[in-house]
């Protein structure tokens, strides 16, 4: 682990993705197992807690003074972050200013080579104030992300496309998309996507009416 984090704060974007290793494992499926590494938990129910705590650095639709946080960690190119994007989408309708939604970036890079960069790319649109305009293209569009999609995406939301590609080309986002995923590792991020409440993981199923009941739960403080 010590040898993955020095790579990602270098700078060193090859070397970490062939380091992903040293914190994952696969397990047969779609998901990698966390490995035995340092996490926060909660100690009544052991169930681990954000490590990162939602802050002015991180995207978010919602207000602050809402009653239940709910942040995800995930993949532009995982199908299963597809399928849960029009579900959060519907429990924010649902929960309307009750809650706040944060997105954070997790690409598993060793099997979705298209995401370490749509991730860049998210971030790339949030500098110019478009962040959440790209996050519902890329996963609107998931199954096109190569560079070529990424800057037909930048021009139809209103980007300037030449500072757009000129951060692609430059990784200029590549430090803040590590820092997610980094947080994410620490904080038992175990598969994409991954949900918190208030803080903390939430373990059970994320259909639209399982993840209603546990954001209204917790916003009720019987979480």
């Amino acid at each position: 682990m010590v040898a993955a984090a020095a790579a990602m704060e270098a700078g060193d974007i090859a070397e970490a993705k062939l380091k992903f290793t040293d914190f994952y494992e696969h397990d047969g499926s779609h998901h990698w197992q966390i490995r035995n590494i340092s996490m926060t938990t909660n100690t009544a129910n052991m169930r681990p807690q954000l490590i990162l705590p939602v802050s002015q650095r991180d995207h978010i639709q919602g207000p602050a003074t809402a009653a239940v946080t709910l942040v995800e960690y995930g993949d532009y190119q995982c199908s299963h972050c597809g399928h849960a994007h029009p579900i959060v989408k519907n429990v924010q309708e649902i929960m309307g200013s009750r809650m706040r939604f944060v997105f954070r970036n997790f690409p598993v890079s060793s099997i979705h080579p298209n995401a370490q960069h749509a991730a860049e790319a998210a971030e790339a649109a949030g500098a110019q104030g478009k962040f959440w305009e790209m996050h519902d293209y890329l996963f609107e569009h998931q199954d096109h992300l190569e560079d070529a999609d990424l800057l037909k995406y930048a021009a139809k939301i209103g980007l300037d496309v030449v500072r757009f590609n000129e951060n692609l080309q430059a990784h200029t986002f590549a430090a803040r998309v590590r820092e997610d995923m980094h947080s994410g590792v620490r904080s038992g991020v175990n598969g994409t996507p991954t949900f918190f409440i208030n803080g903390i993981r939430h373990d059970g199923p994320w259909d639209i009416q399982s993840l209603t009941t546990a954001l209204v739960a917790a916003a009720q403080g019987r979480l």
